[in-house]
């Protein structure tokens, strides 16, 4: 796909839109204080899923891979490699891969966790990949995203998400990447 930047403004701006109308939003979830976006309903508007597949697409100069990150950058991971002619690769929760694994800790708003890749670097070493995520919160899930494929051997050739909580500053851990989001909240 050989977009422009501004058929790729043009194509965030659209996506953003249908993003905006679908969402629905869950206070106090999964925990008190916690405002939850819901892109299920976004994802299951066709014409909204395909606005937010080639919007995302577009900003992907030169990605050889997809990272999705457990579970909706699954969804979202798929479409664009399709999109872009490219694999995917899905990185995932801890303790659902068989080992050997690699593996990163990190903190989260409500918590900690830790997410996982195959241990063969080889599908990673020198390839140029881009991040794909549903929502950036912290940025601890996208940032510990990052260290494990760099760890890897991997090029991060940018992070993308649908929708940013500007508020909890996620954008500054991922300062030394591009990164975009389709709605900034």
């Amino acid at each position: 796909m050989n977009v422009s930047r501004t058929d790729s403004s043009d194509l965030i701006d659209q996506a953003a839109a249908a993003v905006t109308a679908h969402t629905r939003w869950v206070d106090d979830f999964p925990n008190p204080g916690v405002r939850f976006a819901d892109l299920t309903p976004v994802f299951a508007d066709s014409p909204a899923f395909s606005s937010i597949i080639s919007a995302l697409s577009s900003v992907a100069p030169g990605a050889e891979l997809v990272a999705g990150i457990d579970a909706r950058g699954f969804l979202l991971g798929g479409g664009i490699a399709r999109d872009l002619g490219v694999g995917v690769l899905a990185v995932r929760k801890a303790g659902k891969l068989p080992p050997p694994v690699q593996t990163c800790e990190y903190t989260l708003e409500y918590g900690t966790a830790a997410i996982e890749i195959p241990g063969d670097s080889k599908i990673l070493h020198g390839r140029r990949v881009l991040i794909v995520d549903d929502v950036l919160a912290t940025g601890g899930t996208l940032g510990a995203t990052v260290e494990l494929l760099e760890r890897a051997g991997a090029d991060i050739v940018g992070v993308t998400v649908v929708t940013e909580i500007e508020a909890l500053g996620g954008r500054a851990r991922l300062a030394g990447y591009p990164l975009t989001s389709l709605v900034r909240i």
